[in-house]
This record gives C-alpha cells, structure tokens and sequence, in this order.
C-alpha cells in the first residue's frame, strides 16, 4: 500500500461544534450536560456487560459521556480520542463528574485518565483491558486504519475480553434501501427531507464517513483481523410514526422479514474477542 492510499481524516474535522450539533447523542448530551447516555450510546454500552472491579477503554470517546456513565459504576475506565476538542470535552465531563461525587460525599473508584491519541498506536501495556469500546468510529476509520485499530485492540484485550462496535448507517441501507425510501416519501411530498445523497442529512458526514460497514464487512474486517467469537447483527431506532394501514405494513416487512430487514435496518453492532 502507497502512502498516497494510507490516507487518514485531519483531526481537525472534528471540532466541539461536531461533536454538539452532529455526533450521535449530543441532544442527550446538552440537555444533561453529560450526565445521561442517548438511547443509540445506552443500548451499545448495555451489550458490554460492564461490572465494578473491570478496567475498560473507550475508544473514540468523544464528549466524555460513557466515561461518566463508567465513573458511577465504579468502572476504571480510560477514554481517547484523535480530536484534540473532543479529548479536552472529556475531560471536562470527568471534572464535572468528581465534583458532583466530592458535593454528594460519593466516592468514586478511580478518575478516568483522558489521552488524544491515535487508535492505531494504543498507548497501553498488552492483556490491559476487559473491555474495549468503540462506538460510532468505525466509519471514520479508513479500510486500513480500521485493520490496525483492530490489531492494537486485540493487543490490549485479556484474554476472553471483549470488543464491543456500533457504527451507524448500515452501508446497505444507503446504497440499495435508501433510494425507494426517498422515491416514496417524495411521492407522499415529503422530498424536501430526502436528498439524493442520503449522508447530506447530516451534512458533515460527507465529510468524514470513509467507512461505512454492513453484515458482511464488518465480519470480514474482525476476521481478518484475528477476532473470535465474532456477532453481528442490525437495528434500528424506535419508529414512533403515524401511518396509514399500508406504510406501517410495508415498515413491519421491511424492517421484520429477512432479506429485506438486511438492507432496511440503519444500525451495525458487533461483539468479539480477541484471538488466541
């Protein structure tokens, strides 16, 4: 590989106004100041299976909330983050955190540290970790990135750890389901919420999603990376719609009956171990 083709985003890209007004759960974030997870960041950490006594790396770990989250739980935990503002946010969420425990005569087990670094090079000893988590990474992660990232994390599991993925849009969804959603909800005169290109929603996401997964690749990535263990599967978020009779059949086929749900479901989760 070149290193023309070694291409990593600038750290840069993400600033504090990324992470309040486009990383998944900054509306949760605002509104508790960090003190509560979104549904999307609650329902991955609950697939952890996180407990007291465990040491725990947050890889990409943003505005500091699941940090937070692991404080309460008597969790050592260590969070990083390429973005120079989101390893500063972090930081801040931890102060705040030992402050409110200092005010509320709560001990806490330990003060997580808090590093910017690259996911590449782990600045950690081997067989460290319980758990590993990364969520809503993997898609800024260029396919060779991703590889080594995955490398250094299974270096720095213990044996019979766990890693733990979310990453969000399904790519399958973008590429084959996307489109007939749109066709339909311009037939409806709802279009102007459709663009053609899906990732203009959020419009940063042009920007910085390199590496959107689906079933198939993100199995094949912790494969070749030497993972066992490995389970992947799709959701979506909750639909509180008012439809009529024939769209809310079509949404139950779409998002309940294989194959269509492989392609209708938005989210990626995975969990796998380290290889031996």
């Amino acid at each position: 590989m070149t290193q023309t083709e070694k291409r990593s985003l600038p750290s840069s890209l993400y600033t504090e106004e990324y992470f309040l007004t486009a990383c998944e759960g900054y509306d949760v974030f605002i509104e508790s100041e960090g003190a509560h997870l979104s549904r999307r960041l609650r329902d991955a950490f609950a697939l952890a299976d996180v407990r007291p006594g465990m040491r725990l790396l947050d890889v990409g770990c943003g505005r500091g909330e699941i940090l937070r989250h692991c404080m309460r739980l008597g969790v050592e935990a260590h969070g990083m983050d390429y973005a120079v503002a989101a390893a500063r946010m972090s930081r801040e969420v931890v102060a705040a955190e030992v402050e409110r425990a200092a005010a509320e005569g709560a001990p806490l087990a330990s003060r997580p540290g808090v590093l910017q670094a690259d996911a590449k090079t782990l600045p950690f000893p081997s067989a460290y970790f319980d758990r590993v988590l990364m969520f809503d990474v993997v898609e800024h992660l260029f396919p060779w990135e991703l590889h080594q990232a995955y490398l250094e994390i299974a270096r720095v599991l213990k044996p019979g750890g766990r890693l733990v993925i979310h990453t969000a849009p399904n790519r399958w969804y973008d590429a084959y389901a996307y489109p007939w959603v749109r066709r339909i909800r311009i037939l409806l005169g709802q279009g102007e919420a459709y663009p053609k290109d899906p990732r203009a929603i959020t419009p940063v996401n042009q920007d910085v999603h390199v590496n959107e997964q689906d079933l198939l690749r993100m199995r094949r990535g912790l494969r070749q990376a030497g993972y066992t263990g490995i389970k992947v599967w799709l959701d979506s978020p909750p639909q509180s719609r008012t439809e009529s009779p024939i769209m809310a059949g079509l949404r139950r086929v779409a998002f309940d009956i294989p194959p269509f749900r492989w392609f209708f479901e938005r989210e990626v989760f995975a969990i796998a171990e380290p290889g031996p």
